[in-house]
């Protein structure tokens, strides 16, 4: 296969996603009013269906609630809960509060880290897991803490850390 044919069967399936994409997400939008006030829903409601937010679909929504794509860039990129790039099936979220750093926090992102062999921020290179460090998520009588697809695992210790992983992805 010629460089042409493959650069010409990229552009094909990336056509198709972008097909796919603006297809699901005017299925998303179609049970919304197309008020600016939506603009947040939308994006968590996009973000839930694809783990992020595709470049293709913040036009299709700036559209939609009638605003500049550079408002809708702009919210996406505020907020913390947004993602623009593709993130891991899994998140795992280590809380980097008070109460979970005197009682191990450090320890526990630290075997998260070696387990997974990514740093805070990263992803593993087959999309199955997303690390990250949270600043406090609440539950401080538990400490210390640690997130996994919005379920708190309290009273972490390194031992833990394995088998809860590794339920993870036999989902």
């Amino acid at each position: 296969m010629s460089m042409t044919e493959v650069k010409q069967d990229t552009q094909a399936v990336d056509s198709k996603k972008e097909e796919a994409i603006k297809t699901r997400v005017n299925e998303i939008l179609a049970s919304y009013k197309g008020e600016k006030a939506e603009l947040i829903p939308i994006l968590q409601r996009v973000q839930q269906e694809y783990g992020y937010l595709p470049e293709e679909a913040l036009s299709q929504i700036a559209q939609f609630v009638d605003v500049p794509e550079c408002t809708v860039y702009g919210t996406a990129t505020f907020y913390a809960q947004f993602k623009l790039v593709p993130t891991g099936r899994n998140v795992v979220r280590v809380c980097r509060g008070t109460a979970c750093h005197v009682r191990g926090g450090p320890r526990v992102l630290k075997e998260v880290e070696k387990k997974l062999g990514i740093k805070p921020g990263e992803n593993t290179p087959d999309m199955e897991y997303a690390l990250e460090t949270v600043a406090c998520i609440g539950a401080c009588a538990l400490a210390p803490n640690m997130v996994v697809n919005n379920k708190i695992h309290g009273n972490m210790n390194p031992k833990k850390i394995a088998p809860i992983l590794d339920c993870c992805k036999e989902r």
